[in-house]
């Protein structure tokens, strides 16, 4: 059975882009949301294996989606995919049990094989 992964980031352009990328190493995503309360709806509806989730967005941010997440579905596996890589940032996806982090101008080199580790570690 495919892995499905939902994109959730509050730019159009970045969600499409990453589309693209995952489709090109033929990684299914089965969604696609614009904030955080938006994609704890998709995870319910769509129970994807793994959530790539910016940080900043409007409505509910990355951290509280998260943490929401995890309540709701706890094998989903969460990808921190953000600008916002500091210090600050990284402390707050250890204490949520983030399984990846990945910035989002190195997605060129590390999103593919942060995702594939995921994949592989099931």
């Amino acid at each position: 059975m495919p892995v499905k992964i939902l994109i959730v980031d509050d730019h159009k352009l970045t969600r499409k882009t990453i589309r693209a990328l995952l489709g090109e190493h033929f990684i299914n995503v089965c969604g696609e949301a614009e904030n955080g309360k938006d994609a704890i709806a998709k995870v319910k509806k769509l129970r994807p294996d793994i959530v790539l989730l910016d940080i900043n967005m409007p409505v509910m941010n990355g951290l509280q989606a998260a943490y929401e997440i995890r309540n709701v579905a706890p094998l989903t596996k969460i990808i921190f995919f953000t600008v916002h890589d500091g210090p600050e940032q990284k402390a707050a996806a250890r204490v949520l049990g983030i399984h990846a982090f990945v910035a989002k101008a190195s997605a060129g080199t590390q999103l593919i094989p942060a995702v594939k580790r995921l994949i592989a570690s099931d």
